[in-house]
């Protein structure tokens, strides 16, 4: 019920700047996506939605999270960062290059590289975790251990860095975890492996 009465409580937010941009509400997180083909009226678009949001905060006794609150351009190859500052309460918001969005690492690329590498080094923490502990433990448990600690990791968001050619470091580390599980060889098929322990490849 306390979500419900935030949700309903925060409802009007968007409408406060929905002539200016385009708000994204997810819970208590808040995004907005503007475009403009002008420079100035760009900066001048921003900053007039940063005032409305204040305005709304303000008249509704709360207050923005100015260290979770952050500015991205969204660049093309061949576009090049537009320097521009953003007022926000108490402090001047500059662009970045990457923030986490929903569990995702976003960059201003969309090349999904800063994500990936996040993954990767999750991944490999998680592979010297079973290297050290497989003496200890029994067969079935690293089934269900791949399972919930590598499957789960590398499924979420896959949908959108998947197609990635930084990808090929996940499905190497995928390999190398089920190379140490079933005391095989990078000679043996992995083929073979994944099918007999059950377990999806990343490209599947």
């Amino acid at each position: 019920m306390g979500s419900l009465l935030f949700l309903i409580y925060i409802n009007d937010l968007s409408l406060s700047i929905s002539k200016l941009a385009n708000p994204i509400l997810f819970a208590d997180d808040t995004n907005i996506i503007t475009s403009n083909t002008n420079p100035e009226e760009f900066k001048n678009n921003i900053n007039s939605v940063m005032t409305k949001i204040t305005n709304w905060l303000q008249s509704n006794l709360l207050t923005m999270s100015c260290n979770k609150t952050h500015f991205m351009q969204f660049l093309t190859k061949i576009q090049n960062e537009r320097k521009i500052q953003i007022t926000a309460p108490n402090s001047i918001k500059t662009n970045i290059n990457s923030t986490k969005f929903l569990g995702l690492i976003i960059n201003n690329r969309l090349s999904w590289k800063d994500h990936i590498a996040a993954l990767t080094s999750k991944l490999n923490k998680t592979c010297y975790a079973i290297r050290v502990t497989k003496p200890f433990m029994f067969v079935d448990y690293w089934e269900r251990s791949i399972f919930f600690n590598v499957h789960s990791v590398i499924s979420y968001g896959i949908i959108f860095w998947g197609n990635s050619h930084h990808s090929k470091s996940i499905f190497k580390i995928q390999k190398r975890i089920i190379r140490i599980i079933t005391n095989t060889g990078s000679r043996d098929s992995w083929h073979q492996l994944f099918k007999q322990l059950q377990i999806l490849s990343l490209s599947s």
